[in-house]
């Protein structure tokens, strides 16, 4: 019998998990697909795991008291100086997503009136524009033909984001910069999953290629500050361009990018991701695809779907929700411990990095009937707290989070209503694929069908 040992190296061990060498040969698939892994490490140990890694102590955390401890009871003591933070900031700079502390709590104090109700309105012009200009390319697409509905929602996603929060039209230029996010989030992902990782400035093909893919969004995020000279607007970027600081001094032009730069990134590929996997299901659950359309004809009969009918669409905003409970795009939240704590009885010491994973927690069968199952109707009435939290949760909730649910809901109203989908003969659900957020492998290939 194996004993379990109490420390690894000097790092007292304060809760079940894999022993040492149990990882260390592992490691291979942990770098292909680490989901898969923290999955089978949970369903071992319990909703608390340590991992044999002495520096930092690394811990999962998987129960929605958990969650809440980290994210909201106790959050100033969970910071965002993590390897998978550090990373990222590589593409955003120092920007809402990746920054921290003061330099946080000062940048969302001035964004946040640019995610106000009334700012939802403008948003969903730009969403039945993006969603209309999808409509009439499908129409004239053969039955035939199979189509990457994924890729259709990376850019529609982008073409939103730039036109509600920037006024800038990508119509044609989409395609390049979703490129361009996705080529750099991969180089990000590669490098935040090994422990030592070649400087930034050694011309690898990963730095090489990060580089060329940043250039590209530093590109569209000039051009867009260059039209704004004259009149900054009221917009997000015209917020920017416009905010003084307590010395009465603008953004510097290093500070507009990394946030625009953010909210490029951030902005589309969340919402895209889950638009994405919303197909591939509704093309598996035939049924609940009329459903849909069902819903949207009801409510808007003789016209196109508006944001003001967002608050009755809501057997489509249960889809969504279902959507994001079983592809969470945000599938990994890390913070590290400021000081120590204690967590589902563990003991967590100062400067441990903290796992949190939405996929996982999202399919706990202890909170969650049948958990692998498409089910819209869970959501036909509220959730219990700190189980559903797709785009986290506490002071950090993504400020985003209310656009992404106006976005999809009506893409996906709008579009179900006039259009069928079905996977190609002898093609189903493709497995994800963990980068930044969870993303169908191969993309999701479907026939387009008129109703």
């Amino acid at each position: 019998m194996t004993k379990t040992p109490t420390h690894y190296f000097r790092t007292p061990v304060t809760a079940p998990g894999p022993l040492g060498q149990t990882m260390v040969r592992s490691m291979g698939a942990i770098r292909r697909n680490p989901l898969s892994y923290l999955n089978k490490v949970w369903r071992q140990h319990g909703d608390v795991v340590q991992f044999p890694i002495p520096r930092p102590p690394t811990y999962l955390v998987n129960s929605p008291e958990g969650v809440r401890r980290v994210l909201v009871d106790n959050a100033r003591n969970y910071g965002k100086s993590t390897i998978q933070y550090r990373a990222l900031s590589l593409v955003t700079g120092d920007g809402l997503l990746t920054s921290d502390g003061p330099t946080w709590r000062s940048q969302r104090r001035v964004l946040q009136p640019a995610f106000h109700h009334d700012a939802l309105a403008d948003l969903g012009s730009h969403v039945a524009e993006a969603t209309a200009r999808i409509a009439r390319e499908w129409r004239g697409i053969d039955e035939r033909t199979v189509i990457d509905a994924d890729a259709f929602m990376m850019n529609a996603a982008l073409e939103v984001v730039a036109g509600s929060l920037m006024s800038t039209d990508l119509t044609g230029q989409s395609a390049e910069i979703a490129a361009a996010t996705l080529e750099a989030l991969d180089v990000v992902i590669a490098r935040a999953r090994v422990p030592i990782s070649p400087p930034s400035w050694l011309p690898t093909p990963a730095n090489r290629a990060l580089k060329r893919s940043v250039a590209r969004l530093d590109a569209a995020v000039s051009t867009m500050m260059s039209a704004r000279s004259s009149d900054p607007g009221a917009d997000l970027l015209g917020m920017l361009l416009s905010v003084r600081d307590e010395n009465d001094q603008p953004l510097s032009v290093e500070e507009i990018r990394d946030q625009l730069v953010t909210f490029i990134v951030a902005g589309h590929e969340t919402v895209a991701s889950a638009l994405g996997w919303a197909w591939g299901l509704l093309a598996e659950h035939p049924a609940v695809a009329d459903a849909v359309a069902s819903e949207a004809e009801d409510v808007a009969p003789a016209r196109a779907i508006a944001y003001s009918d967002f608050p009755h669409l809501t057997y489509s905003r249960a889809v969504v929700e279902e959507t994001l409970r079983l592809y969470p795009p945000a599938w990994l939240i890390t913070r590290s411990a400021g000081s120590g704590d204690r967590i589902d009885g563990v003991e967590i010491p100062a400067g441990a990095l903290i796992i949190v994973s939405p996929w996982l927690l999202h399919r706990h069968p202890d909170l969650w009937d049948n958990p692998e199952v498409f089910d819209p109707s869970r959501f036909a009435s509220d959730v219990p707290r700190f189980t559903h939290i797709p785009f986290g949760a506490g002071p950090r909730l993504c400020i985003g989070r209310d656009f992404s649910y106006v976005e999809a809901v009506m893409v996906i109203s709008e579009l179900v209503r006039r259009f069928r989908v079905e996977f190609p003969e002898g093609q189903s659900l493709p497995p994800g694929e963990p980068l930044v957020t969870i993303r169908p492998r191969g993309g999701m290939p479907l026939h387009v069908l008129p109703r």
